[in-house]
Formats: C-alpha cells, sequence, structure tokens
C-alpha cells in the first residue's frame, strides 16, 4: 500500500493522482511517474470533476489513508488548461484539505507560474513531460513530506488549520464549490449526506460520521444519528413532544436531538456561551 513515504522509512511509495484532458499528455504524464521508484501507484483522471469524484470514491487505498489521518493522496500532477473547472480552481479545493496533498502543475503554459506557487505548488512542469524533469518533480514532492512530517514531530501539529473547507458539489453536469462556511446544517442520506446552506441543499458522497470527524473543530455538533449542526447557529434548546429539539437561526428549522447526544449538546452550548 502507497503510503506518504515515512523520515525513517523510505520503503512507503507514493499514491500520486494524475489529471489532464489530453488523453496523449495524460499517459507520458502517467508513464514517467509509474518509471520513478518513490511511486507506487498513479490513479489517472481526465478532468477536474473527475479527479474530485475518484478522492470521494470508496477507493479501499484512499478510504484507508483517511483513516489514518492521511491526505486522500500524496500527490496531485496536474494540467491547468481544462474545459470546465480549471486545474488552478481544482486545486484550490485541494489545497483547502487538512492535510493536503502536494501539488505540481504540468502544463504547456508557462504564464500560470506565479498563481501556482501562490497555491503552494512545489513545482512547475512545462509539457512534454520528461522522464528527468517528473524525477525532479517527484524528489521535490518526497521533501516537502519529509518536511511537513518534521514539523509535526516537533509539535506543529499542534496548530489548527482556519481555513475554510471547500465542498466541491455536482450541479447539472458542473461542478460548484460550497464553502464549509455557508453550511448550516447536514442530513444523513444512506451514504450521502445533504448539505443545506442559506441558498438551499446539495447532496454529496460523503457519510455524515466523515463530515462529523472532518468539521468537529469547525464548530459542528452531532445532534442526531441524522444530523450534524453549525454550533454558533442553535439559537434554542427545547423539550419538544418526542423529546429535545433545537431551534436554527429565527425558527427557520426545527431538529430532532437524540438521547445520546443531549448531554454533550448542553455541554457545548453552555460552554460557548461562557466568557473567554
Amino acid at each position: 500500500m502507497a503510503f506518504t513515504v515515512s523520515t525513517q522509512d523510505d520503503t512507503r511509495r507514493l499514491l500520486v493522482l494524475a489529471v489532464d484532458d489530453e488523453l496523449h499528455g495524460l499517459d507520458q504524464l502517467r508513464h514517467c511517474l509509474e518509471s520513478n521508484s518513490h511511486v507506487g501507484r498513479v490513479i489517472p483522471a481526465v478532468d477536474a470533476s473527475e479527479a474530485l469524484r475518484l478522492l470521494g470514491s470508496e477507493d479501499d487505498e484512499i478510504r484507508v489513508r483517511k483513516e489514518h489521518g492521511l491526505p486522500p493522496v500524496d500527490a496531485v500532477f496536474a494540467d491547468i488548461n481544462m474545459p470546465g473547472l480549471s486545474g488552478m480552481e481544482m486545486s484550490r479545493v485541494f489545497a483547502s484539505l487538512n492535510p493536503a496533498p502536494v501539488l505540481v502543475f504540468v502544463t504547456g503554459h508557462a504564464t500560470e507560474a506565479v498563481n501556482a506557487f501562490d497555491l503552494g505548488a512545489v513545482d512547475y512542469v512545462l509539457k512534454p513531460a520528461r522522464q528527468d524533469r517528473i524525477d525532479k518533480a517527484v524528489s521535490r514532492v518526497v521533501e516537502k513530506l519529509r518536511s511537513s512530517q518534521g514539523q509535526q514531530a516537533g509539535g506543529a501539529a499542534e496548530s489548527v488549520k482556519t481555513d475554510d473547507e471547500v465542498i466541491p458539489v455536482e450541479l447539472a453536469g458542473t461542478t460548484k464549490l460550497i464553502p464549509r462556511s455557508s453550511v448550516r446544517w447536514v442530513e444523513a442520506q444512506g451514504d450521502y449526506a445533504r448539505l443545506f446552506t442559506n441558498d438551499g441543499s446539495h447532496l454529496v458522497r460523503i457519510p455524515l460520521a466523515q463530515l462529523e470527524e472532518r468539521w468537529g473543530k469547525a464548530g459542528f455538533v452531532r445532534i442526531h444519528r441524522s444530523f450534524l449542526v453549525a454550533l454558533p447557529l442553535i439559537t434554542e434548546l427545547r423539550m419538544g413532544q418526542g423529546g429535545y429539539q433545537v431551534v436554527i437561526g429565527n425558527e427557520e428549522k426545527i431538529l430532532p436531538v437524540s438521547r445520546r447526544h443531549t448531554r454533550e449538546l448542553k455541554d457545548r452550548l453552555v460552554g460557548s456561551s461562557r466568557p473567554g
């Protein structure tokens, strides 16, 4: 299994996502990556929408990595100019993940280099991809991963990332980016979750338990097996006919609170109301 390269164990190999809408360019990039001894597996995608779907898929390796607190892939090698969602827009989604994969751009245009490095990309490779140039980019990925792991070992892992996470959702064949800060509550729908915002609702293929884990530090609290709510938006906790309920905003939504979550919710509400 191609987990992140360790500072103590260089035998672990990288899981890499390669994204290019030109099939010849994608095949060439994939071949160069698979020929590198640091790379264990390459996942190809023909555009940004497919890449985002793959990262949210039930792929066994991606799932296990997430369970271990790793990014879904170690690195993303992406073209910039693609139809629909561009490589730059896609990479903003990747950069918002915590932890985030390492970014490398592979493109036929040099004009976006400044924007690429603003996103934290470690390299910018011009097409056509050459083995020696991809090898150099992979080496930079490995160095970045080692550096990040060293910082975590030194205590940097205690810092909390405050960037607003972005969730990609599919709408009529296009990909829309939904900021976490715009989500008011989430409802479980099988293996999916429906995000409710001021503008409507959006169905995403993410289990509610996974969102609870990812968004807990951002102020979201589980109130029921079917509901996750932004704690600051709860204006009232009251007893209803079937048990406790919470009121969201100005009576805009009333949601049930299960018995098992009532005590924790009360503690969170009391704690959030105390003066700092």
